[in-house]
């Protein structure tokens, strides 16, 4: 079995139907948002245990991401009809509530089979891939299904990609908003180096 990875590489586009923020039905574009950052969360079945928790943390910081020129899209294989009952499901009764970002359904497995993330033809893993402004994938992570997702490091990583993007210098190990980067050199990395080593 060969290891492959898309970051570096263009998203693979997809048109799909979702539910929209506003309970409506719609079509999800990728390719569309190209000027924007995108962050793809794919998760594996609605109305189950670790997924409403992750949906839930993404929705408390999708003001934070909208902020930053980033949008958030949920993906699964269930069916749009699916995603909005869940929506429409009490949190307390295993809903997630009126979340504001999107929810694609993905029935025939196509996307999650282009993002190379399906598990046994059945559901996604946890797949998260940040997309840039040009369409490229810059970062991705795959986590088994009981493991959930860091939204403070999905965050932290749009920040490091906005960073190097703006500034073109290079984020090391921790970095976070606000703190000293590399500069992409010998020197820059020997002088970062020696002052983390005070």
């Amino acid at each position: 079995m060969s290891l492959t990875t898309l970051v570096t590489q263009q998203a693979p586009d997809f048109t799909a139907e979702a539910v929209m923020p506003d309970n409506t039905f719609g079509n999800i574009v990728l390719s569309n948002l190209k000027g924007k950052y995108v962050l793809l969360l794919f998760y594996p079945l609605d109305f189950t245990f670790v997924c409403p928790s992750e949906i839930l943390a993404f929705n408390k910081q999708v003001a934070s991401f909208k902020g930053k020129n980033c949008e958030v899209i949920g993906i699964s294989v269930d069916s749009k009809f699916t995603h909005l009952a869940w929506k429409n499901t009490p949190i307390e009764n295993g809903g997630i509530g009126n979340i504001q970002f999107p929810l694609v359904q993905d029935l025939n497995k196509e996307i999650a089979k282009a993002y190379g993330i399906l598990l046994n033809n059945s559901v996604a893993l946890r797949g998260l891939f940040l997309i840039d402004p040009t369409g490229m994938i810059r970062h991705s992570i795959v986590n088994d299904l009981p493991l959930g997702r860091s939204v403070i490091e999905a965050l932290r990583m749009l920040d490091a990609v906005q960073f190097s993007d703006t500034h073109g210098e290079v984020c090391p190990a921790n970095w976070q908003e606000g703190e000293e980067a590399m500069k992409p050199t010998a020197e820059g990395v020997a002088d970062y180096l020696a002052k983390y080593a005070k």
